[in-house]
């Protein structure tokens, strides 16, 4: 009997596998091929699990950036969650769904971006699931991951310090310049495509700072402090003259219209931090220094509900904006 022929699913599985290229992290026990990964931890950590989905259309658009890109975005985002709770990084599950046009060539150029990403965090790519679809391409990935003491969003008290990492709006930036049909600026371009997902600073911040409560923003700062408000059941006070916007907004003719994409724009995978007072400095000095990011202070938590936004001199102000929202406008 001839040898069985591998058919043209398994062939790309392998194919996207090789590709990707990650490393195999020592708590892996078996990796793809099988029905399910294994992962073998000691007693004194947690597994800290998420998923993340990216649709086309959308997360990401195929005519504004490449498909290495684009696999690349869809790790980064997934990364970011396990980046909220300080876990450190074992492996991703990948499950893609793509129509008949995109070609094994193409999905091999996703693969090399979401190795790209997985190798900068060492993490492993675990297995996962490979389908046709009708359209749009759809990238879900989970997350794993492991810590000691997860970081949630539900401890925040008042009296804490806010703080942000990097600066925020570069995305969005982007975003909007495609979508007016211009090419955005560069280093907006850069944060769209090479969103880094925070995961050393997570483990950074919690061993040197007083950590109380921690969100990724995904959605843009304006909403995801009003999930750590409301989780935490205090009133987060943002200083909308201490949001850091990201270099392409900073020179804006519309400051206001800057702040506006810096605070809704979303999909900058930065950290929103609280803090006990005082407890920052070491932190901050030692995320500059290793990792070249800069640690922002932008309000204070204080006893009540909700998202309140001052101005200079301290006088509230409107919002900014309202943050990203897939079911906006729905009853």
């Amino acid at each position: 009997m001839g040898a069985m022929r591998e058919s043209q699913e398994f062939q790309r599985i392998r194919s996207l596998v090789d590709a990707v290229d990650a490393p195999s992290a020592c708590e892996v026990v078996l990796g793809p091929g099988d029905d399910a990964a294994i992962v073998r931890l000691d007693g004194s950590e947690a597994l800290v699990l998420s998923s993340d989905l990216s649709v086309e259309d959308v997360h990401f658009r195929r005519e504004w950036t490449t498909w290495e890109s684009i696999g690349f975005r869809a790790i980064a985002a997934a990364l970011s969650d396990l980046a909220a709770m300080a876990a450190r990084p074992i492996g991703v599950l990948l499950s893609v769904a793509v129509p008949p046009e995109v070609d094994a060539e193409t999905m091999d150029e996703m693969a090399r971006g979401m190795g790209a990403c997985l190798r900068r965090h060492g993490a492993s790519l675990l297995g996962g699931d490979l389908s046709r679809s009708p359209g749009p391409v759809m990238i879900d990935v989970t997350v794993i991951g492991a810590a000691a003491n997860p970081v949630e969003r539900t401890g925040a008290c008042p009296g804490d310090d806010l703080w942000v990492t990097g600066r925020l709006g570069g995305a969005a930036s982007a975003a909007a310049a495609w979508s007016e049909g211009r090419q955005p600026d560069p280093d907006a371009r850069r944060a769209f495509e090479r969103p880094c997902p925070r995961t050393g600073e997570a483990r950074c911040l919690r061993e040197l700072a007083d950590i109380h409560a921690m969100i990724d923003l995904s959605d843009g700062l304006a909403a995801d402090a009003e999930q750590m408000a409301a989780a935490s059941g205090v009133r987060l006070i943002l200083e909308s003259e201490q949001i850091p916007l990201h270099r392409s907004l900073e020179n804006w003719a519309q400051p206001e219209v800057a702040l506006a994409i810096a605070a809704g724009g979303g999909e900058d995978y930065e950290l929103l931090v609280a803090l006990g007072p005082g407890t920052a400095d070491a932190a901050a000095r030692k995320l500059a220094r290793e990792f070249n990011v800069e640690f922002t202070r932008v309000g204070r938590v204080a006893e009540g509900a909700g998202v309140k936004w001052v101005g200079a001199d301290g006088e509230i102000v409107d919002p900014p904006a309202s943050g990203f929202d897939h079911f906006a406008g729905e009853a």
